[in-house]
């Protein structure tokens, strides 16, 4: 599997590089999309493929603060490209006609680093916040350093982590996840009034890949951080 997560990733990356009929708005995000997941991929799946086959599970202080601080990073950083994207379409959709003034090289650009600073303040502000607590265990019960997982090796109160962990999936989950659903309410009323069937059909099919890549990226962070849990087991958390 990771594997073909980096093929895959760097087969879009180059397919979209070479083909100058792939050089539009859409496949400029999607290829952000995928160089940032290629680069979330090989922050996580390196070390614990590494892991997996070494009896000697161990990662450095310092190393397991930079992989907390570049996966949460890039994590945000696709909610975020997910949100733009998602608004690429509503313009594509509802206003065609002025899609190439609004959707212009710039705007793209702005769009896709606002999308990297916003990920990684976010990052910054829980890797401080988690790795200023002193740590009274170094046994991690996760194959990440993950937040969650290493604010249970604290010995200290943790009640003003958990309100900003709760902050954070707020401002990085569940308000990109409300706009890109605000945003596909207007495109789904958009694809509704067109009258042909075979029009509208083609128009959803081509917002079905968004869509599921959208419904697996937030509904498994939002299982996984925001609903409240029935046991606090750290395998169930796993």
């Amino acid at each position: 599997m990771y594997l073909v997560t980096i093929v895959g990733n760097t087969l879009i990356l180059l397919l979209i590089r070479l083909d100058s009929r792939l050089h539009t708005p859409v496949y400029f995000f999607l290829s952000v999309l995928s160089f940032v997941d290629f680069c979330y991929t090989n922050s996580i799946i390196p070390q614990m493929l590494a892991h997996l086959i070494s009896a000697r599970k161990s990662i450095p202080f310092y190393s397991c603060v930079l992989q907390l601080y570049v996966s949460l990073g890039l994590c945000g950083s696709e909610f975020f490209l997910l949100r733009a994207m998602a608004y690429d379409h509503y313009v594509a959709m509802c206003h065609p006609l002025y899609y190439t003034v609004i959707m212009h090289g710039e705007l793209c650009l702005g769009l896709a680093a606002g999308c990297l600073v916003a990920g990684f303040s976010n990052s910054l502000m829980e890797a401080i916040i988690t790795f200023q607590l002193p740590l009274c265990h170094n046994v991690i019960n996760h194959f990440v350093c993950e937040t969650l997982a290493v604010l249970q090796l604290t010995c200290v109160d943790i009640s003003f982590n958990k309100v900003m962990v709760a902050i954070s999936g707020f401002l990085v989950i569940m308000l990109p996840c409300s706009l890109v659903l605000f945003s596909y309410a207007y495109i789904i009323a958009a694809i509704l009034h067109i009258h042909s069937t075979q029009g509208c059909c083609k128009a959803f099919r081509t917002r079905a890949s968004h869509l599921t890549v959208i419904c697996m990226c937030f509904g498994a962070i939002i299982f996984t951080y925001l609903v409240p849990q029935l046991a606090s087991l750290a395998e169930e958390e796993k």
